[in-house]
């Protein structure tokens, strides 16, 4: 597996933009806002560390795509995409984490 189902995912959530709201629950989450959509991402979250908390695998499976679905919509939203995410994903690969933080305090 790859990013491809990233791009598919981001290319069917950029199109419910234009759909009526009562065609699809994406659709739908596009018309009520960005609060509606950031309080799905926070609920998705809280839900997700519950299920690792539990030791549920499938659970946590199951939270993880909930997760990162409604953060997919929260980036379309924002005019972003998966592409933009690997990238800084990518810049940051081989860089000692600590390196990266402190390097995110220095510039700001």
């Amino acid at each position: 597996m790859n990013d491809t189902i990233l791009e598919q995912l981001a290319a069917v959530l950029e199109s419910r933009k234009r759909a009526s709201p009562d065609s699809s629950y994406v659709a739908k989450l596009y018309a009520k806002g960005l609060d509606a959509i950031l309080q799905k991402v926070g609920e998705e979250a809280v839900e997700t560390v519950l299920a690792a908390k539990n030791g549920d695998t499938q659970q946590l499976i199951r939270e993880t795509a909930d997760l990162w679905f409604h953060t997919l919509v929260m980036l379309a939203d924002q005019g972003l995409g998966p592409a933009d995410v690997l990238a800084e994903l990518q810049r940051r690969f081989g860089l000692s984490g600590l390196v990266e933080k402190a390097s995110r305090s220095l510039n700001a």
